[in-house]
């Protein structure tokens, strides 16, 4: 790699690092509202909701196909957030 790509690599990775902070920071929030959805649950089969997770990704799916995004990375990541979330929502879950 010449140092002129290099050097421009080395920048476009701070900005990707600048951007995984911002993702953290969101993170952080949405748990804080998972946790709160989930005091609000009586049962554990109530933590999963396959109608909800299906309108969910095929919203995702809308937004990026609008956004000029490939659908395929929006839906693994949102697959992969969401069935992260369910796990942590069992580990969490606590009988009423």
């Amino acid at each position: 790699m010449s140092p002129n790509n290099k050097k421009k690599l080395n920048i476009l990775r701070k900005k990707l690092d600048i951007l995984d902070n911002s993702f953290i920071s969101l993170i952080k929030k949405r748990t804080e509202i998972v946790k709160k959805v989930l005091k609000l649950k009586k049962h554990k089969n109530e933590i999963v909701d396959n109608k909800r997770i299906k309108i969910i990704l095929k919203n995702i799916k809308k937004k990026s196909i609008n956004k000029n995004i490939d659908p395929k990375i929006t839906n693994r990541i949102w697959k992969n957030m969401i069935w992260s979330y369910i796990d942590f929502e069992r580990r969490n879950f606590k009988k009423k």
